[in-house]
């Protein structure tokens, strides 16, 4: 199998396993670095030691740990779709390390930040995409969703009367997400002035009745940040960041965060524990009349 062929067989065994658009566009862009690297070689003729010594050379370049290892992962699967076909080990990648990176801790918006965020109304604007963007942010927040499952939702996924939506994650695994009261309020707004713009499935559309895109979200949500007065860029996942960190300091219950967030494991969610504390922390230092004394040893 050549590398043409190759890489159409990784592509559709991709597909085949339901993971998300996104990572099977950075996966090929993985494969396509070994390809680039040894064109003139056969996929089955590479050794451990000229993938090790891509690795190396990528870990020079200043690739992080964790696009590494994502990077590793992505040849692990080629290589082990291959050996199916080819008479080449699947454990051809066996004994390669990515080095670890610093794990950095989800940017989450204080609690009053986040309302004020929310509560905002542009002044100027069409007021279909003031409340598109309204609801589209409520919803975020209210749900913890992430930008690929807000885009991806079609108007059957809503149930208002459950409060309910339902959202396909990572993995293509279904979840139900809540949807607040002040989330549901800017919903209602939204569809009876969307019923006005397209008769497409489409949640979200633009004012040319299409599915909004990841990148529009983005820059709509940075450009309601400003209006709102924020002093940092705001970012989709940090809605989802300050939901979860929000619950969890309010609920105290890992477990439940865990099912809201749509995390297959507990290690993934955890991390908001340490974003917990260190809210405590703040509020100690700044509450505590003893936090800032400074003592001497006369």
């Amino acid at each position: 199998m050549d590398w043409p062929a190759a890489e159409e067989a990784f592509i559709a065994q991709l597909q085949l396993e339901g993971l998300s658009p996104h990572t099977r566009v950075a996966y090929q862009r993985d494969l396509a670095i070994l390809r680039q690297a040894y064109p003139d070689l056969h996929p089955a003729g590479l050794t451990r030691e000229q993938l090790s010594r891509e690795l190396s050379r990528l870990a020079a370049r200043g690739l992080n740990g964790k696009s590494l290892a994502r990077t590793l992962s992505a040849w692990r699967r080629f290589f082990g779709l291959l050996s199916q076909t080819e008479a080449i080990s699947d454990s051809i990648c066996l004994g390669l390390k990515a080095p670890k990176s610093s794990k950095r801790l989800p940017k989450a918006l204080p609690v009053d930040k986040t309302m004020r965020l929310m509560e905002q109304q542009p002044s100027t604007g069409d007021e279909r995409l003031i409340a598109r963007d309204h609801a589209m942010f409520e919803l975020l927040y209210s749900g913890g969703l992430r930008l690929a499952e807000l885009c991806a939702l079609d108007i059957n996924d809503l149930n208002l009367s459950e409060a309910q939506v339902r959202v396909l994650g990572k993995g293509s695994k279904s979840r139900l997400c809540q949807v607040g009261t002040q989330a549901a309020s800017a919903l209602r707004i939204w569809l009876d002035l969307r019923a006005g713009l397209t008769m497409a499935t489409a949640l979200f559309v633009g004012l040319n009745g299409r599915r909004l895109g990841a990148r529009q979200v983005q820059n709509r949500l940075a450009a309601w940040a400003v209006q709102a007065g924020m002093d940092r860029r705001v970012h989709p996942h940090m809605l989802r960041h300050s939901f979860a960190s929000h619950v969890l300091q309010s609920s105290g219950d890992l477990r439940a965060v865990q099912e809201m967030l749509g995390h297959a494991n507990l290690s993934s969610t955890q991390i908001y524990t340490t974003l917990d504390f260190q809210h405590l922390a703040e509020v100690y230092d700044k509450a505590h009349p003893r936090a800032h004394q400074k003592y001497s040893d006369k």
